[in-house]
């Protein structure tokens, strides 16, 4: 039922918690491969430019955030594979599980942008609203 899963993380513990609750669904499902979504803001990457500069320097911090949850996958070894986009974390998620035809979605309820959740509304309820699968948002 749930053969095409797409994990939205950021390295947060949220998105830790939810990467559990994919690989469960996985192993149930017996999908055996999730596709991660990590989204890079705009406010995100310009602090990444002027904190580190060389940009093989920050696609490898932003890598090493993801290091837990690949840890988690080659455990129970399930396929993966990370996709690093750029833009607003709600539209972008939506649009590329839209395009991506996934059965499910699983996101954390909150991830390291505390202020986009405060002022402009959770992301996790802006994908809930306009993906077109299922979606499990993990507390």
């Amino acid at each position: 039922m749930y053969e095409k899963i797409l994990l939205a993380a950021d390295g947060s513990e949220h998105s830790l918690r939810s990467a559990d609750h994919a690989i469960a669904l996985a192993e149930r499902e017996q999908a055996g491969h999730i596709d991660i979504i990590y989204i890079v803001d705009g406010d995100k990457s310009k602090s990444d430019v002027l904190r580190y500069g060389d940009k093989d320097v920050i696609q490898s911090k932003r890598k090493e955030k993801l290091e837990p949850i690949e840890i988690k996958l080659k455990e129970k070894n399930i396929s993966y594979e990370i996709h690093l986009k750029h833009g607003e974390p709600g539209p972008t998620i939506v649009k590329f599980a839209n395009d991506g035809e996934y059965d499910c979605v699983v996101l954390g309820s909150r991830g390291l942008n505390q202020l986009q959740t405060m002022v402009l509304g959770s992301v996790s309820h802006k994908v809930a609203k306009r993906v077109h699968c299922p979606v499990m948002i993990v507390k």
